[in-house]
């Protein structure tokens, strides 16, 4: 009697958290300006709640409370309205019910319909064992955004929610789809200009990736919270009252840097937390008194701050007369303080601080809304970027890895503008060559294109443009594409070009390759299978059977005697020891004999069939030799790592934030697992430490005495360069753990002369 009362009150309380959840999502639809479509969305909830009936999250609460919370997301943090709302509560429904796309149609109309079918399409259980190509999963998504993008708008929307309560996943699946989210998801909520949401994706990734990084950060954060406080303070005393004067409308806020940006300039620039001086930034956001005057009111708030501080020449960025691809629209200007240190003063009117947060939703209120009060979704907006998306979409079968850097490269990237000899402007990423604005105006420009004048000067293909540039493509009929034009091409759509050319030369040379092959292995009395084909591709080092042929039809690879003692299992124990040697870093030449039998005795780890990839898997001193350690970035004890089974089921280690770690957890996020090491200081790693400084007389002896008699480690190789004073250091070391790396690094930094430090490798 007691379960059952139990259980009916646990069930009354879920109702209520239903019930609130849901009251909340209308209260915060009838705040907005949206037209009051009430009952759709409710008729949306009824449905969706019946659907999802009995159903829990991992977390253990009712499964509708996830499409309530992604509804919630789309309408007060994108500012979607009833269509993208009524479409997030049905969005798992056709995936995870009985229903199909059909009744939906029937029920609530075409339009939303065809968001839910493209919700369904993209998807591949994200969460499910089956996620696998999340790359094949996100070209699917462009393909579906391409006919309405609310779909990609509630897909971000999705998985913002799903990684708000990750904690509920196994850590193995963390990794995955913090992962994928920093690869794809984070840099396209940018792309779309939801800041907002781009900004705590990235943060929520560096959380379940880096944890002990997070903490260590967010504690600093508030550590130094009052020191930043009274830099505002006293930052904008003169500024409020220069505005005051000027009879601005205006609010100041400070904008703190997140964690993940301050440790990815950590990395990057390989600086302590107390090095980085741009950590606080102030906003300044105004309405402005005639809205078509609000550019010039940007300049003027400028030009009067500029009065009271110093302005950095070359830190003006103006993105009010070519907002950045994604809408955003603002003037941001470095000023130097009173206090000696440069802050980033952004300046922007409160319709652009609106499409900084919302992005492109926010286009659409100030569209309609300037007229009728009430706006309604727009769907044409993002044309030109669809165009792009459809271009990468061409060529015919990708490789799906490659496919996601294509749309990397050219959708996340920064713009630069160019002009046409005609005045006409275009935009085109940054980083981008005179090549690839020949391939942006024309495919036969870009094929027999020879050189160009940029600002009326000759320059090679290659040369890198600016904005601003004047460029003029010269072609000829006589010229044709090159393959190594694909090593300095940086657009999707011009490396598509070269290889589809490529590709068409390259078939006819594989053909000849393939014959080739079969006649060797005919007069060795062997077959071609794929067994053979997969002992020649290991024995060359290529990958791929195709471009085994291919080599072999451009004389790369001339088949021998060693080609067939391989074949026949002659010297397998030399080619053996060759093969794990590249694998682990932790074999030395000379010393360490009983490490390196140690290895030299083990196979690698095959993954079986009934292998629990949900628990940590741990490496120690006995089992290490069975993994693989690619020079990709190769970890050591200490350092945040994962597991990855490749294609032969054999286990690779790598760091959590290797890049290469990064597209396998997009695109292969069922294979990953959690790594934990349980090390004790017995076996020996290499490491590459980089120094950088001012050149003294005793300096490298000072290093050298601190690393091998004070720390006691061993010193395997010393190089030191110096030019006009500066020097610069790498040394490889012997040493036990990631624990043995930062004691040397700290050590150090104590030496005079020494500026920068960091572990390399």
């Amino acid at each position: 009697m007691d379960e059952t009362i139990k259980k009916t009150a646990r069930e009354s309380a879920e109702e209520q958290m239903v019930n609130n959840a849901f009251q909340h999502l209308l209260e915060s639809y009838l705040a907005s300006r949206h037209r009051k479509k009430v009952d759709i969305i409710t008729k949306a909830f009824n449905f969706a709640r019946q659907a999802h009936k009995g159903v829990k999250r991992l977390s253990g609460e009712p499964y509708i409370m996830h499409p309530i919370a992604v509804a919630q997301i789309a309408c007060s943090e994108i500012g979607l309205g009833s269509t993208s709302i009524s479409s997030a509560l049905l969005h798992d429904v056709v995936e995870d019910t009985d229903y199909t796309v059909e009744d939906i149609k029937n029920i609530f109309g075409p339009k939303i319909a065809q968001i839910v079918d493209g919700l369904t399409k993209i998807s591949g259980g994200i969460f499910g064992e089956q996620a696998s190509a999340q790359a094949e999963n996100f070209k699917k998504l462009l393909l579906t955004m391409s006919d309405d993008i609310r779909v990609i708008l509630i897909k971000i929307a999705d998985r913002l929610h799903n990684m708000r309560t990750l904690e509920s996943q196994p850590a193995n699946k963390q990794y995955k789809i913090a992962g994928e989210t920093l690869y794809i998801y984070a840099p396209l909520a940018n792309r779309l200009g939801l800041n907002k949401i781009k900004t705590e994706l990235e943060n929520l990734s560096f959380r379940f990736e880096h944890p002990e990084e997070y903490k260590a950060i967010t504690k600093k954060l508030e550590i130094t919270q009052e020191q930043r406080d009274e830099l505002f303070s006293n930052f904008t005393a003169p500024i409020r009252e220069a505005l005051d004067q000027m009879g601005v409308d205006y609010e100041i806020k400070a904008r703190v840097k997140s964690p993940y940006s301050i440790w990815n300039k950590m990395q990057n620039k390989n600086i302590t937390f107390n090095e980085i001086y741009d950590i606080l930034a102030v906003r300044i956001i105004f309405t402005p008194k005639k809205r078509e005057e609000e550019i010039n009111e940007c300049f003027n708030i400028y030009v009067r701050i500029s009065k009271i501080y110093k302005s950095h020449p070359d830190r003006l960025r103006d993105w009010l007369s070519h907002p950045k691809a994604n809408g955003y629209q603002a003037l941001h200007v470095t000023l130097m303080s009173h206090q000696g240190r440069w802050i980033e003063v952004q300046i922007r009117s409160d319709r652009m601080n609106e499409i900084a947060e919302q992005g492109f939703a926010a286009h659409w209120k100030y569209k309609d809304g300037e007229t009728t009060g009430e706006y309604t979704e727009d769907e044409g907006e993002l044309n030109n970027w669809l165009r792009t998306i459809k271009e990468i979409l061409d060529d015919p079968q990708p490789d799906a890895m490659d496919f996601l850097d294509a749309i990397k490269l050219n959708l996340f990237a920064s713009e630069i503008f160019v002009f046409t000899p005609k005045g006409e402007i275009k935009t085109m990423p940054a980083g981008c060559t005179a090549l690839d604005f020949a391939f942006q105006i024309h495919t036969f420009l870009g094929s027999h294109c020879i050189g160009a004048k940029v600002n009326h000067k000759l320059v090679p293909l290659s040369h890198k443009l600016q904005s601003g540039d004047q460029v003029e493509i010269l072609t000829s009929n006589s010229q044709h594409v090159s393959p190594e034009w694909i090593n300095f091409v940086y657009t999707a759509k011009a490396k598509n070009k070269i290889q589809a050319v490529l590709r068409r030369e390259g078939r006819e040379i594989q053909k000849k390759g393939e014959k080739i092959l079969m006649d060797w292995l005919e007069r060795n009395s062997m077959e071609m299978t794929t067994s053979v084909l997969d002992k020649l591709c290991e024995f060359h080092e290529v990958k791929k059977h195709e471009t085994l042929f291919l080599h072999l039809g451009d004389k790369r690879i001339i088949l021998g005697d060693k080609d067939l003692d391989e074949l026949l299992n002659k010297n397998k124990g030399d080619h053996a020891k060759k093969g794990w040697r590249r694998y682990v870093p932790f074999i030395g030449k000379d010393k360490d004999k009983a490490q390196q039998s140690l290895v030299e005795s083990h196979d690698y780890f095959i993954v079986p069939k009934d292998f629990n990839r949900k628990k940590p898997l741990f490496i120690t001193e006995t089992n290490i030799p069975q993994f693989i350690f690619p020079s990709c970035c190769a970890p050591i004890p200490g350092d945040d790592a994962l597991g990855f089974i490749d294609n032969k089921n054999r286990i690779e280690i790598h760091k959590r934030n290797c890049p290469v770690a990064n597209k396998l957890k997009s695109s292969f996020g069922n294979r990953i697992l959690d790594v934990k090491w349980d090390m004790h200081k017995q076996l020996f790693f290499n490491a590459t430490i980089k120094l950088r400084g001012i050149d003294r007389i005793g300096l490298l002896n000072e290093v050298t005495q601190i690393i091998s008699r004070q720390l006691n480690v061993n010193i395997r190789k010393v190089v030191f360069t110096c030019e006009e004073s500066i020097f610069d250091g790498l040394i490889e070391m012997r040493v036990h753990d990631r624990e043995d790396v930062q004691k040397i690094i700290d050590e150090l930094k104590d030496i005079n002369g020494i500026q920068e430090i960091q572990h390399v490798k």
